[in-house]
């Protein structure tokens, strides 16, 4: 029996998948359920799994764009595996190679200035300003190349210096990375973005962290991380704000009374955004260990497009990557997305006196159609007040507690 593999819908809204990588070679056995090809999306990167067993044919190719339901490959039931044939499996011929001697190179024709081009001061000067003496009409008699025209010779546009490579390649996108492309140009074109920028002092953060770190991976099984803190601020910063936790619908605006935070992964098909729902409802250990699964997901390709939509704000931190400071772009439909960068020492004011801090700039992009500057800049202070006095302003005053400790 010859069994038709359809591709599957990977969710709502998603009408073809590109096929990403074949598991598999034309004509190999495979077993049911066994992962067979890896299809990309325009949310996330999926295993497809053979619905039986038998002999497998391929019907489409990697970077094949396949509508859903169409017929990837074909799997003969009826086959059995090579062992149970007993068949012998021939050892691969070793394909060799004929060595064809190498062309012989036909003597190079002697240049001079009175047989050439070019006076050899000329052609010095030529080669030294990368410019091909093909590119030059010379002044001299019977249009040869003078000193003075080598002089006055400019590298056109491209003209490559002698000796630099210049290779290039060319791959085609992912059907992962193109939708980001898309998402992005239209959060620039569809949205009125705004950023705006603040510093936060890291100290207080540090300090906890130094004293309960170890305690806390030890109990729980993950690290204190800074996502928690960050991702605990964000929720105090929304509530006070509710303006940034809402979107536009047509001609209304759509408000949380929820946070559900997007966070912003680096996976190997390019950047995801895994959700973390109802970030309110949970303690410091339970962002730190969602936030640990989803990225683990991520990084692995193991995330599902349920997991990756409906985020009502991100947070994104390029400072993992060492920037100091960006302008992250909104993540459509949401209206708002903060930015975390690396954390330096630098000298700052205190009590008058100037001290060394672990200092990070953070920096939030809104749209400014639905969110005022002074909510904008408002909800940017509120959080940097809640990093800056973590144990008042989110932990309630009694750390080991909020840690669970």
């Amino acid at each position: 029996m010859i069994l038709e593999m359809k591709v599957p819908s990977p969710g709502e809204s998603i009408t073809e998948v590109e096929i990403a990588e074949w598991l598999v070679e034309d004509g190999d056995y495979v077993e049911k359920d066994q992962a067979i090809a890896e299809v990309d999306s325009d949310k996330a990167t999926l295993e497809l799994p053979a619905e039986a067993s038998g002999t497998i044919t391929l019907k489409a190719e990697v970077g094949d764009a396949v509508e859903v339901g169409a017929v990837v490959c074909l799997i003969d039931t009826s086959a059995a595996k090579a062992d149970d044939k007993g068949s012998k499996t021939e050892a691969p011929k070793e394909e060799v190679k004929e060595e064809k001697p190498a062309p012989k190179a036909s003597p190079a024709a002697k240049e001079s200035y009175a047989t050439g081009s070019a006076s050899p001061a000329a052609k010095k000067i030529m080669d030294e300003k990368g410019v091909d003496s093909k590119t030059v009409k010379g002044t001299g008699r019977d249009g040869r190349i003078t000193k003075e025209d080598a002089v006055k010779a400019v590298p056109s546009m491209g003209s490559p210096v002698s000796g630099g490579n210049r290779g290039e390649t060319r791959s085609k996108l992912s059907m992962l990375r193109r939708k980001v492309a898309e998402r992005l140009v239209a959060a620039k074109n569809e949205t009125a973005m705004l950023t705006t920028f603040n510093e936060v002092d890291m100290s207080p953060i540090f300090a906890l962290r130094k004293e309960y770190k170890e305690a806390f991976k030890e109990k729980h099984g993950v690290g204190l991380g800074f996502m928690s803190f960050f991702t605990k601020a964000v929720v105090r910063a929304l509530e006070m704000y509710p303006a940034v936790n809402s979107m536009i619908d047509g001609k209304e605006m759509l408000s949380y009374d929820f946070c559900d935070i997007s966070i912003a992964v680096s996976g190997p098909k390019g950047l995801m955004v895994p959700v973390i729902r109802n970030a309110e409802n949970l303690s410091f250990r339970g962002v730190e260990s969602e936030v640990k699964r989803l990225a683990i997901r991520a990084r692995e390709g193991e995330i599902t497009v349920d997991e990756m939509t409906g985020g009502t704000f991100t947070i994104t931190n390029g400072g993992v990557f060492g920037s100091m400071l960006s302008t992250p772009i909104i993540n459509p439909p949401q209206s708002a997305i903060l930015g975390m960068h690396n954390i330096v020492e630098r000298p700052i004011a205190k009590d008058g006196l100037i001290a060394i801090a672990p200092i990070m700039y953070v920096a939030l992009s809104y749209d400014h159609r639905i969110i005022d500057g002074k909510e904008s800049v408002g909800f940017l202070v509120a959080v940097k007040e809640a990093l800056e006095n973590p144990e008042e302003l989110l932990m309630d005053g009694n750390v080991k507690k909020a840690l669970e400790m």
